[in-house]
């Protein structure tokens, strides 16, 4: 059965800059430097690796986890009830998924309920045929733990699943899943290895659906 997985943020919404913006505000605010070397570490991974990286960049002294409390009430409080900025071509592509009987499914780092609720929010839950959520696995990409997950759950073999990511965990993951990565690049380029692991590499969410279709031909 043909498939598409997608990750949430960076690649649905325009959610990384805003998360990084609010972290940015975080630290003008209390005075910690160089808040964009162990957040782009983070790009991609679960609410605990993020945690693990900020303290060994900061030390454990590091009071993260109020600092993360008081972020994630900020971006809610801006980014809620349809609030959170989509990126280019998402409703194109899934109106065209939908039409060719592609399955589809997001498998996002981000913590299952958030995912739902965000998905919900801006309308596009029915485009959907499951919701894989980074609690619900015990690895974090760049493992394929949760992209195997999403595969088993549409039923679907794995080398026939392709799976739309920006971020280079992203892609290590599904390549490691033995599945066929299409990187749209957001806050990081892709380099030589996102190169060389993803299936192709392209601008923006519309190119996807000519993609596709040369791929089925």
């Amino acid at each position: 059965m043909k498939a598409v997985i997608f990750d949430m943020d960076g690649v649905i919404f325009d959610s990384e800059r805003a998360v990084f913006n609010g972290w940015k505000e975080i630290a003008e605010k209390y005075g910690f430097k160089d808040l964009e070397i162990p957040y782009m570490k983070c790009i991609g991974v679960n609410a605990a690796s993020t945690r693990k990286i900020f303290l060994d960049f900061y030390g454990n002294d590091f009071p993260y986890d109020d600092y993360c409390r008081e972020q994630s009430a900020n971006y809610h409080a801006k980014y809620d009830n349809g609030r959170l900025p989509l990126k280019p071509g998402v409703f194109e592509l899934l109106d065209y998924l939908k039409k060719e009987g592609y399955c589809t499914a997001i498998a996002s780092s981000t913590r299952t309920a958030v995912v739902e609720n965000q998905i919900r929010d801006a309308g596009l839950l029915k485009y959907f045929n499951l919701i894989v959520g980074g609690d619900q696995v015990a690895k974090s990409k760049p493992e394929p733990d949760i992209f195997l997950k999403a595969a088993e759950g549409l039923g679907s073999d794995f080398s026939d699943v392709y799976v739309v990511e920006d971020s280079y965990n992203g892609i290590r993951a599904a390549f490691k899943a033995g599945m066929k990565p299409i990187m749209i690049p957001d806050m990081l380029p892709a380099d030589d290895e996102m190169r060389e692991k993803a299936a192709v590499v392209l601008d923006n969410l519309k190119a996807v659906i000519d993609w596709l279709g040369q791929e089925s031909r």
